[in-house]
């Protein structure tokens, strides 16, 4: 099994430091990396969340809504969509067989329509919810101009497999290897997860939303920036869901940390630390494989 990290297309948000906690000046937009990955299995090409698409890249607007796109500015360039690092990779469009979302906010699930035969895996309630767009903010964030793949989406009731290391989990993900499983991390949305995978050395857990910043994961004095604590608030669904996720992603951390590596979608120390790259360099070589020295990439230091 070999794994590529990809950055989608980074965020911009307004407010600078207070929102990534390294851009010199508050008066700066800031800068979130949109944290994918790719699996090369003996069943095909997997990709874990999309990031932005093409289409969003040609035409933001008839995707994503003015109120994201202001606050947000995504950082639009054609070669940091998924599909295009892929090719850059030596791969197809047509070679990505599986798609695992988070969740589906529309910057995780932008790059759907990029990857035609490929099959999309979800939880059902995250499915169902998103379709009712019951509220303002719900219809700002699951955009279903994005969606011309529900006739390949495949949902999964959360809790229908054994426990991992204490969490519920969906095994048996229909067409994938057993080592890769989706991990209920309900909170940000109802039906949010995170995907881990089994590698010959340790298990990597994308947690997708279910924290924002690398220092929500300290086990003993968890801080995160005023910027995305706010943000974290605004787009939750269910606040104790969403903080008892973070607190038990702790004490996993904590308690298996040889075994586990925990990181998420948007944090950029946690990916430059995990790929040794810069957030603006598209995927080429640099992917993970057993043997060579590899083990070490699985060790981040998560400094402030």
């Amino acid at each position: 099994m070999r794994i590529h990290h990809l950055n989608c297309i980074s965020s911009c948000p307004l407010g600078g430091k207070l929102m990534d906690g390294r851009t010199p000046s508050i008066w700066r937009r800031g800068e979130l990396c949109c944290h994918c990955l790719l699996v090369e299995t003996d069943r095909g090409l997997v990709l874990i969340d999309t990031g932005f698409g093409l289409s969003d890249v040609t035409n933001p607007a008839s995707r994503i809504s003015s109120f994201f796109l202001a606050l947000l500015s995504p950082d639009f360039h054609e070669e940091m969509t998924a599909v295009r690092q892929i090719e850059r990779l030596g791969f197809r469009a047509s070679d990505v067989q599986h798609i695992l979302l988070t969740h589906l906010d529309f910057d995780h699930a932008g790059g759907l329509d990029d990857f035609p035969y490929a099959t999309v895996h979800m939880l059902q309630q995250e499915r169902d919810y998103a379709v009712l767009q019951r509220t303002w903010l719900d219809r700002q964030r699951f955009r279903p101009q994005q969606w011309a793949s529900r006739s390949r989406w495949k949902t999964y009731r959360d809790g229908d497999g054994e426990a991992w290391y204490g969490f519920d989990c969906v095994r048996d993900i229909a067409g994938l290897p057993p080592e890769i499983l989706f991990v209920p991390l309900a909170g940000h949305t109802f039906g949010h997860a995170g995907i881990a995978i089994r590698t010959p050395e340790r298990w990597l857990l994308q947690a997708g939303d279910a924290y924002f910043y690398h220092r929500e994961m300290d086990t003993s004095h968890p801080w995160c920036t005023p910027g995305l604590r706010l943000y974290q608030t605004m787009m939750e669904k269910d606040r104790l869901a969403r903080l008892g996720n973070q607190e038990r992603l702790r004490r996993l951390r904590q308690a298996h940390g040889s075994e586990v590596t925990v990181f998420c979608a948007h944090d950029p120390v946690e990916y430059e630390q995990l790929t040794g790259h810069s957030l603006h360099v598209p995927a080429e070589s640099y992917a993970y494989r057993p043997g060579r020295g590899a083990e070490a990439a699985w060790r981040p230091q998560h400094s402030s």
